[in-house]
């Protein structure tokens, strides 16, 4: 099969390389669209009992949100003086009344919560007009500049829901931006140093553009059925970038051997694709498949991501096994063209039969025992941390410290006496609307009154048939205590002829982790299934599967562990430049756990791809896994810091749960790389023996058959190479 795509890609090569710069072209027009098309927030879990809550409320009564809160400060006068007030006033009275609903303040609500302990601030709640969260965001972005402009005497700063989804919009465009500045040089710089020559070098980047590219096009496509979060931009430059510089990586090595062996560019793209190519496809199928999973969760945020890296793993492979191939066979032997003079020996990742890695696979497998025994405990301690983990929501310290809508918010929780904490809003409808609401409800609310910790219970509007009562409580919608107080408002037993829905930020940070909980365990098997029959089918062996599932789970640990010891203990706070909130934003465990065990069969599947093709041609698994590591050491590593600089990249973001993701996979891929694939592995699978390939009969059989396998007349004859064919390599 993957045979028969190198000989079309070479016969084809011109129509491959038209039709791919006609989807390049397309792709630039309509495809980077997709910046306007995508939502914002979606952390909560929709049609929960905290969802519905807020929905009853606003059909009912309507909204009166804290879209925007704006803080007004004076150095020198008070909120009693005239002229602050009149100042106040005016500056909100020249807002359009198109698109702002309603202001509520200190001299409106007469409320001692709307001034600041030392009398010089005040602050302004705004309702926008919109439909829903984007629309009113648009509505933000329209006024914004006008609300910015301070009157005479006063310093304005904007806070509020809208703000803070204004600001993080804004980081991330600036984050990607960013990254992409800091990585692609470094890139550029490595891959010349690993290939020798900038024509190979440039070969991933092409492969990496159309990646981006084609993610974005299915992004703007999935834009138009559904909400997509505006953060899957990121994980489509992290992983689209990062897996096509991988594939292409694997792809190009494997031609360039193939070219220094004295075939021609047919033979060598042939061999290429049923070797190579067929490995980045049950990569690409692997990763896809295990970042996919993340559509089981109902969270738009996590979904995005499903689609946002699944597209950007697809479309990777798409391209390394079809324009990727096209244009190695209009280059042909130039593609070693433009070598660096001092690089010009380093062309064969790889391709001594006994050099380094080959040394350093058979000095763990002399003392297997040994290395299993040290390090597998050592991972697990790594991992240990992670048992204490307190999973919490996205809150305004996911942006950098000074921000406005950050600093705004820290501002009313440290000088306004009566704005911190946090409220639970409880939804109350009437089978009979009674005549009087607060009569009726005054039992109940004396009830709520009395739970610990509740600072005051307030009757908030009542029509329709439905009243909206306001909880209060001193602790803020993060900390824990919050959570025991949703708990027992949700204990208290409403009123007779009642149905009750509590909700607000805490009850929604409840009801997503108990989402969560519920759909991780589908999601792993889902994961764990689908990877282990992949496996299978690609080496013919239920041990392997089996053994790559536990390596990864070791690896995984110790960098939950670590994303532990760094975020929610606050280490390292300094050397990375956040504010520690003492959790983890709940979403994040679960994305990199998707992630990361898709990069680890990545790398797997590279390394048991070669040991397989050795261990088909020899039958010796000793001699089978030194040469399947030394084959692929160089280019695992060389992949996995290439990729660590792409995703280290976005360990400088602005957005805190950004920058954890970045630290997350760095930490994980480095582990994976090294201590895993480079000693683990060949420890395990030298302990193991010939049992590394059993599996039952009955599909031992059907493998055998119909098993998709690096074999092939050309290829063997490659790798019985002589000597002076390896010395030539080399020197190339």
């Amino acid at each position: 099969m993957f045979e028969r795509l190198g000989r079309f890609n070479y016969r084809h090569r011109r129509l491959v390389l038209a039709l791919t710069g006609l989807f390049v072209v397309a792709a630039i027009a309509w495809g980077t669209g997709v910046f306007g098309s995508l939502a914002n927030g979606g952390f909560e879990a929709p049609d929960t009992e905290a969802a519905r809550a807020v929905r009853t409320i606003e059909q009912s009564i309507g909204r009166a949100g804290t879209d925007v809160v704006v803080l007004y400060r004076s150095p020198t006068q008070t909120t009693s003086a005239p002229a602050f007030r009149s100042a106040v006033e005016q500056h909100l009275a020249d807002l359009p009344s198109r698109e702002v609903l309603g202001t509520t303040t200190f001299w409106s609500t007469k409320s001692p919560a709307f001034v600041s302990k030392d009398q010089h601030s005040t602050y302004a709640v705004l309702t926008l007009a919109g439909a829903d969260p984007d629309e009113r965001l648009a509505t933000f972005r329209k006024i914004a500049d006008q609300v910015r402009q301070a009157p005479a005497g006063l310093d304005v700063k904007i806070g509020g829901e809208d703000g803070i989804n204004d600001e993080i919009n804004a980081q991330t465009e600036h984050d990607i931006v960013n990254a992409e500045t800091i990585s692609l040089p470094i890139v550029l710089i490595l891959l010349v140093i690993v290939f020798g020559g900038l024509v190979a070098a440039s070969l991933p980047l092409f492969v990496g553009a159309l990646a981006i590219l084609g993610a974005f096009v299915v992004l703007r496509a999935l834009t138009t059925f559904t909400d997509v979060s505006v953060f899957s931009i990121n994980i489509v430059t992290m992983i689209g970038l990062g897996l096509a510089i991988d594939y292409a990586l694997f792809i190009v090595t494997r031609f360039r051997e193939q070219l220094a062996l004295g075939n021609d560019v047919e033979t060598a793209l042939t061999v290429t694709m049923g070797t190579a190519g067929r490995t980045v496809a049950f990569s690409g199928v692997t990763v896809g498949v295990a970042i996919s999973s993340l559509v089981l969760f109902p969270v738009m945020f996590l979904r995005s991501m499903a689609y946002g890296g699944a597209a950007a793993v697809l479309v990777a492979m798409f391209a390394a096994l079809t324009a990727l191939p096209a244009l190695l066979a209009v280059l042909g032997d130039r593609v070693n063209k433009l070598r660096v003079p001092w690089l010009a020996r380093r062309g064969g990742l790889g391709a001594t039969e006994h050099g380094p890695w080959y040394r350093l696979a058979q000095s763990v497998m002399r003392r297997p025992i040994r290395y299993v025994v040290v390090l597998v405990p050592l991972l697990l301690v790594l991992g240990i941390p992670f048992l204490q983990v307190q999973l919490g929501g996205v809150d305004h310290r996911a942006l950098p410290a000074g921000s406005d809508s950050r600093t705004v918010t820290e501002t009313l929780q440290n000088d306004f006496a009566g704005a911190g904490g946090s409220d639970v809003l409880v939804a109350v409808r009437f089978t009979t609307p009674p005549a009087d609401a607060q009569q009726a409800l005054a039992p109940y609310i004396q009830q709520l009154g009395q739970v610990r910790d509740v600072q005051d219970v307030q009757l908030t509007g009542y029509k329709n048939g439905v009243a909206s009562v306001q909880v209060h409580t001193h602790y803020t919608s993060q900390e824990l205590p919050a959570r025991d107080v949703v708990k027992a408002v949700r204990a208290v037993q409403p009123p007779a002829g009642t149905t009750v829905e509590v909700g607000g930020d805490t009850a929604a940070l409840v009801d997503l982790l108990h989402v969560l909980r519920e759909r991780v365990p589908w999601m792993a098997g889902f994961i764990v299934l689908v990877t282990f029959i992949l496996l299978f089918v690609a080496f013919g062996s239920f041990v392997l599967p089996a053994k790559a599932l536990l390596m990864n789970v070791l690896s995984l640990s110790a960098s939950f562990g670590a994303m532990v010891w760094i975020f929610q203990e606050g280490h390292l706070t300094g050397l990375l430049d956040f504010t520690p909130s003492g959790f983890l934003d709940a979403t994040n465990p679960v994305l990199l756990f998707a992630v990361l065990f898709g990069l680890s069969m990545d790398y797997e599947v590279f390394l048991l791809s070669r040991i397989r093709e050795e261990y088909d041609r020899t039958g010796d698994n000793t001699r089978s896994v030194a040469l399947g590591l030394q084959r692929t050491g160089g280019i695992i590593t060389s992949a996995a810091l290439l990729l660590i600089i792409v995703v280290g990249a976005f360990a400088t973001s602005g957005i805190v749960f950004v920058k954890m993701i970045g630290v997350g996979l760095v930490i994980a891929i480095l582990l994976d790389a090294t201590v895993v694939r480079a000693l683990l592995v060949p420890a395990t699978m030298r302990l193991l023996g010939r049992a590394n390939w059993w599996a039952p009969g009955p599909l031992a059989r059907w493998w055998q058959q119909h098993g998709f396998r690096e074999t092939g007349p050309v290829q063997d004859q490659g790798w019985s190479r002589t000597s002076s064919q390896e010395e030539e390599l080399v020197r190339r």
